[in-house]
């Protein structure tokens, strides 16, 4: 536990290197080849390799829909096709994302086989594609067993067989989860998991999205008697989080922002998304692109663990309608690199 908040220092954000996660640019349809290709010419070092791209680009690359199960094509793809990609473009992947609905269910049951041979496929492409890190998604299935002592369990068991091949976990609470949506339920969840391979993931999103704001309310925040109230009740969370999580024990930091849904989304469940699922997938633009949430402070939090590993740009920026814009492939980049760097001239602590 750190004593103080760490000093965050310009010359300390430098060393930080900088991610671009691949689902975050462009369309499903523009070429996975042509997206490298503007994060690595806007200066960033490392991908989060995302499933569903190295699906679509196995698919595109087959002339055939490829099963997401279809293991073998895909580590073929990942490895033959890829890979000498991100060579070229001096790329690193840091991360194979993301891995949903993995914990809470029954030992036996179609779900459990179901997500542990996708955790044997996952490793094999993680291979393939040359990373060591798997990140995970606090759980959003309703009809899991959500006692501590099950997810418990289950992540050991996930935990111990990525560390047979020197792997490890990086668990991320989404603010739509039905068990842990939250920093503070998450970061408690692999306290009592304790394995030198679960680490933390948090994310500008998730942490103010589950806390902070509310996508279902006119005023798109959660309920509070006041302004100062809401704000005040937030950073006593955020001063926690910083005195709470050792530095190195957060694997990397996800930012993006968020639109204000107007008119509200409504506060039901559609297609197994819950209101802030939908939130997530559709309304997150970059820092200082149109959205309304306290990044800095959030960002601060993170650094004041003394952190300073990758930070990684995961957005799905749908506009304000959420219905999606057509963007230039380099320029979006660029801007998205642009918004880091201003992020971090905004939380430095020295002139």
């Amino acid at each position: 536990m750190p004593d103080q908040p760490s000093k965050i220092t310009r010359e300390s954000l430098a060393t930080i290197p900088l991610c671009y996660a691949t689902c975050s640019l462009g369309k499903p349809t523009d070429s996975l080849p042509a997206r490298l290709h503007a994060i690595s010419r806007a200066g960033f070092s490392h991908i989060e390799f995302s499933f569903p791209d190295l699906l679509a680009h196995a698919s595109a690359s087959r002339g055939k829909d490829v099963a997401e199960d279809d293991f073998d094509t895909l580590c073929e793809v990942a490895e033959k096709e890829i890979k000498p990609v991100l060579e070229k473009e001096h790329l690193k992947v840091f991360i194979l994302q993301p891995f949903g609905k993995f914990e809470g269910w029954s030992e036996g049951s179609k779900e459990w086989d179901a997500v542990w041979k996708q955790v044997e496929g996952w490793i094999r492409i993680m291979k393939a594609i040359g990373t060591t890190t798997l990140q995970v998604g606090s759980s959003d299935a309703e009809n899991i067993d959500k006692s501590q002592d099950k997810l418990v369990q289950d992540l050991r068991k996930l935990c111990d067989r990525l560390k047979e091949e020197g792997f490890r976990v990086a668990y991320e609470n989404w603010c739509w989860s039905t068990h842990a949506p939250t920093w503070k339920q998450a970061w408690q969840l692999i306290e009592a998991v304790d394995r030198d391979n679960l680490g933390y993931n948090p994310d500008s999103f998730q942490i103010a999205g589950a806390e902070w704001a509310d996508p279902t309310r006119e005023d798109g925040l959660v309920e509070a008697a006041s302004d100062e109230e809401r704000d005040a009740r937030f950073q006593r969370s955020l001063d926690e989080m910083a005195q709470t999580i050792p530095g190195d024990k957060i694997y990397f930091y996800q930012i993006s922002d968020a639109h204000k849904v107007e008119p509200p989304l409504e506060d039901r469940t559609i297609d197994e998304l819950r209101p802030r699922g939908r939130w997530s997938k559709a309304y997150r633009p970059f820092p200082y692109a149109g959205g309304y949430l306290p990044v800095e402070k959030v960002t601060r939090a993170v650094l004041q663990t003394g952190f300073r590993g990758i930070f990684s740009l995961e957005v799905f920026d749908g506009g304000k309608d959420g219905e999606g814009k057509d963007v230039n492939l380099n320029e979006f980049a660029q801007e998205a690199m642009l918004s880091i760097q201003k992020l971090f001239g905004a939380v430095a602590e020295d002139e």
